[in-house]
């Protein structure tokens, strides 16, 4: 349900995050000024502060596309396959810890983690054949296809409340993404001070959708996006091999990739807009989705419902609740182990990035430093029908 409509002269801003932080509610209003908007603001259950523009939040723009609005991990989103093996043929902990050990051989997983040699795959030349100066590509790039990456990126093993075991990968295009997010922002803020088009913020800069530099930016993302559903595609192919190994007997069902950084030209309210969804998922009239929890609590399969008050589009996650910083510096090893028990994952590392340079543990994807998942859900029964939920087995973390 919608939680608060804003309406002081500006786009409405529709919530339905029940207590909006104040960084968050300020980049909402700037966005609410920006001259490029159409129609409303709407912030998902999961909304928090972002780079620009909240986490959770979904725009609508009228002949321009904002590169800030999708965010530097473009087509971040989720795989989700399910399987008919009974969630007690995987009860034994050692059994699951075994599996877990294998995945995380085979899948590279953490920051600047890449597979040694280059992999193959036709998307890069079919890219290179639409853009004669051929200079995005790595080979980088080529070596990171079928990584997990770090930060919230997973795979998981999971059980349904009906008792069958399901796959969970969350990821996205790597540091394709980043890089062609930074080369368009800089475009767009050049073109905006160029021509002294006045902005809520500077961040918020936008690009004309008739100039060479926003087609540019469409086809560079929308490859971006072909590359990470490929990335997600490839890591689940890898652990079903590996839960066919352990379970020979076992059958994959329907599988589901979506993504949640992105923007896309759809028909609301009678006209052609670029729908711009960033940390938010697509909720199309019968689309199915994936709202996963944090490592652990639930995940959730969902059905859309198609409401236009939110530009048809709902939660991505859980949402964090404190930043990484915060939570390292604020949560103990002993109540992030509590709410991991039963659950197979690796324990906590030492690290300097959240310690102010001295080392701490690295709590930032603590279940404590996530929205509660449960009530992120509620708040958007009028978004999306559940259909499954899915709880944690085993987790492995970027």
């Amino acid at each position: 349900m919608e939680f608060a409509i804003r309406n002081d002269g500006q786009l409405p801003i529709k919530s339905w995050c029940r207590n909006i932080e104040t960084e968050a509610m300020v980049q909402a209003e700037n966005l609410a000024r920006h001259p490029a908007l159409r129609h409303f603001v709407a912030l998902m259950p999961d909304c928090h502060c972002g780079i620009g523009m909240p986490i959770g939040g979904v725009i609508a723009a009228k002949d321009a596309v904002i590169p800030a609005a999708v965010g530097v991990d473009i087509g971040c989103g989720m795989i989700a396959v399910e399987t008919d093996i009974p969630a007690e043929r995987l009860s034994e902990m050692r059994f699951r810890r075994d599996i877990h050990t294998r995945i995380k051989a085979a899948v590279p997983a953490g920051d600047g983690c890449c597979h040694q040699n280059p992999q193959e795959w036709e998307g890069f030349e079919r890219y290179i054949d639409s853009d004669g100066t051929n200079q995005l590509i790595t080979q980088l790039d080529r070596r990171n296809l079928g990584t997990l990456g770090g930060g919230n990126h997973f795979i998981e093993i999971q059980q349904s409340d009906n008792g069958f075991v399901w796959l969970m990968i969350h990821s996205g295009s790597r540091n394709l993404g980043k890089r062609i997010e930074e080369i368009y922002q800089n475009k767009a803020m050049a073109l905006c001070e160029k021509f002294y088009t006045p902005l809520p913020c500077r961040e918020l800069a936008f690009l004309p959708l008739g100039d060479r530099e926003a087609r540019d930016y469409l086809r560079d993302m929308n490859f971006a996006l072909e590359y990470a559903f490929e990335n997600r595609q490839r890591m689940m192919r890898v652990c079903k091999d590996i839960i066919a190994q352990f379970i020979p007997e076992a059958n994959f069902l329907r599988e589901v990739n979506i993504h949640h950084n992105y923007a896309a030209f759809e028909e609301h309210f009678g006209e052609t807009l670029c729908i711009h969804r960033k940390g938010a998922t697509s909720a199309k009239q019968d689309e199915t989705g994936i709202i996963p929890g944090s490592m652990g609590t639930a995940s959730y399969i969902v059905r859309g419902l198609g409401n236009p008050a939110s530009f048809m589009s709902c939660s991505h996650g859980a949402g964090r609740r404190m930043s990484r910083t915060v939570a390292c510096n604020t949560l103990s090893a002993a109540e992030c182990d509590e709410a991991m028990q039963g659950i197979v994952c690796d324990r906590w590392h030492t690290s300097r990035r959240y310690g102010k340079g001295r080392d701490i543990l690295d709590l930032s994807e603590a279940p404590q430093a996530y929205k509660d998942i449960e009530e992120v859900i509620s708040s958007e029964r009028d978004l999306v029908e559940v259909q499954v939920r899915l709880t944690p087995l085993a987790v492995v973390k970027g």
